[in-house]
């Protein structure tokens, strides 16, 4: 590893080896054609712009290792006033804005900033909830036009503030699915094997064309040499997208990468095959934040005919830890069904209570064993990521040492260790000492928080959240491998296995949101058809309790996550139709 590092150092970079190549393109508004009509900087004037706001920053007294909340529109403001506290050597604080104002404001109050830089708007919350920016020493308002440019763009090249890997570089808060928001802290080391990584695991070049649908992921493409295309989409209401805007982008723009949740690709997915569309200029779709269903997996093949659907397996706290295409997952019959049969001849005592007598028959490929309920398939660990599966243990293991590693095909709790992952948690020790585990030999290994196993030809298979698995009196339950059993029976939106009573003595049960709304007699009826779907495996044949809810509640940043726990607290006083 390099002594010194920083992620902005790579724009001046690839200003100097592509200086004419458009570096972003903001969306705003529609020309008399119909074609999206963008505001489009080059690297040489993208550079140039964060050269702007470097000194605009300094003029403002902000300076190294300073703490700077970062409340701006996607786009330009947020690309460029990043990479400026970047060469400065401040330290952004990046919070989803959709995670809702309770706990936005905590995090805020943790994460103690000394510099606001954000809209108009943001600067009144700051005003209002004073307790929570009492830390706050320097408010710069930033423009709410998300195309506005500083305007003046004559300020000197600024070369970047190199840092030691180790050394702070930015604080970027989890989405809180299945618990409060945590501030991850990043060192300037880990963002540069993050560059790193990416780059090799995806053989993204340079003067590639991306479509991020995170904003935080465009922070990676000036790094990458690529062109940033800002999506139509509102970060805090994802679900709202129009695919059809989405679409217009990548046709129009030639888009050869993106990156986006299961929800929002199978709503681009359902409007190109509706209208019998592809998009042939993508090399490669990045899908992530949840499992991605089969049918997803499967209908890439139709409107991605020059690439592939990608899922990187990974955390706010380790990314990427692992990937699968859509090529593995619709491998061949044959390795698939040899792998399994092995197993079973093995007996591990994942496969021995899940696995049909005559599974090796049924399974076709990875997509039937998602239907027969063997967890999510993530692939094999990127090139310097380990991989260990450890017994489950709800406490905190301080060493390696006190952890008790899994055996094929059994169910753990996920761990790994490697240069893209986190250390600590943000002035929070003891949620850093119940996720991290010290080796005194490899450092720290990070608590995924996810269960899983690793099959005999060594790849991760994703079995669910470990606060989200059920203990019932006859062993634990776990929601992957008992939702995939339901996601395709027709009429289901989304599925989640909740427990009622207490730990130990759990009663499983479904929740359903309906595709539409149906009537009483076609709730009795699909409930039906479940109970039918549950007695065909054996984890899931003590199923009998179905709920039904209208709209599921689901993390914002990915509005893929389901929140199970709530699910589970609303299905306690809720009605559940008892199928025997």
């Amino acid at each position: 590893m390099s002594d010194s590092a920083n992620i902005a150092q790579h724009l001046p970079l690839m200003a100097a080896r592509q200086p004419d190549h458009p570096a972003l393109k903001v969306p705003r508004g529609r020309t008399a054609s119909g074609d999206i009509d963008y505001l489009t900087l080059s690297f040489a004037q993208l550079d140039a712009e964060v050269d702007a706001w470097t000194a605009y920053l300094r003029t403002r007294r902000v300076t190294t290792n300073d703490r700077t909340l970062v409340m701006v529109r996607q786009g330009l403001p947020l690309i460029a006033a990043v990479f400026a506290l970047f060469k400065i050597g401040a330290v952004p604080i990046v919070i989803d804005p959709g995670m809702g104002l309770k706990s936005f404001l905590s995090c805020v109050a943790r994460s103690k900033p000394r510099v606001l830089l954000g809209i108009p708007f943001a600067q009144i919350i700051s005003r209002v909830a004073r307790s929570s920016f009492r830390d706050v020493e320097i408010r710069i308002t930033a423009s709410g036009n998300p195309f506005a440019r500083r305007a003046n763009l004559s300020a000197e090249n600024v070369v970047p503030i190199m840092r030691a890997p180790a050394d702070l570089a930015a604080i970027l808060f989890t989405s809180g699915s299945t618990g409060a928001p945590k501030g991850v802290c990043y060192e300037h080391g880990m963002f540069a094997a993050q560059v790193r990584l990416i780059r090799e695991t995806y053989a993204i070049e340079p003067g590639e064309i991306d479509l991020p649908m995170l904003p935080v992921f465009a922070l990676f493409n000036p790094a990458l040499g690529m062109t940033t295309v800002v999506p139509e989409i509102d970060p805090s209401r994802p679900a709202k997208v129009d695919p059809s805007k989405i679409v217009q982008a990548i046709r129009q723009e030639r888009v050869t990468n993106s990156f986006g949740s299961p929800t929002l690709w199978g709503k681009i997915s359902d409007h190109c095959l509706s209208k019998n569309i592809t998009l042939p200029s993508l090399r490669r779709v990045l899908c992530a934040g949840a499992p991605v269903p089969a049918s997803l997996w499967k209908n890439s093949q139709r409107f991605l005919p020059n690439g592939k659907l990608h899922s990187p397996y990974g955390a706010t706290e380790a990314l990427p830890i692992s990937s699968v295409s859509a090529a593995e997952i619709l491998s061949s019959s044959e390795q698939l069904s040899k792998r399994t049969c092995n197993l079973l001849n093995d007996k591990p005592p994942f496969y021995k209570r899940v696995l049909d007598r005559n599974t090796c028959h049924l399974i076709d490929d990875k997509r039937s064993a998602a239907v027969q309920g063997l967890g999510a398939c993530v692939g094999k660990p990127v090139s310097g990521i380990e991989v260990k599966i450890i017994a489950l243990v709800d406490g905190v293991i301080g060493i390696l040492g006190d952890a008790c590693e899994s055996p094929i095909g059994e169910i753990g709790e996920i761990i790994v260790r490697g240069p893209v992952v986190t250390k600590a948690y943000d002035a929070l020790p003891e949620a850093t000492a119940a996720a991290k585990i010290f080796d005194s030999e490899n450092g720290v290994w990070h608590r995924m928080g996810d269960c899983g196993y690793r099959d005999a030809d060594g790849l991760l298979w994703f079995s669910g959240r470990k606060a989200e698995r059920l203990e019932t009196a006859s062993g634990p339950l776990f929601t992957e491998p008992c939702e995939q059993v339901f996601r395709s029976v027709p009429g289901v939106a989304r599925c989640a296995l909740i427990g009622l009573g207490a730990r130990g003595t759990q009663i499983p049960a479904i929740v359903i949101q309906p595709t539409g709304k149906l009537s009483a007699a076609a709730v009795l009826s699909l409930a039906q058809t479940l109970r039918d779907r549950a007695k065909q495996h054996s984890h899931t044949e003590g199923i009998t309790n179905f709920f039904f809810h209208p709209a599921f509640p689901v993390d914002v940043r990915h509005n893929a996550k389901i929140h199970r726990l709530t699910l589970a607290k609303w299905a306690s006083t809720a009605k559940a139709i008892v199928v025997p």
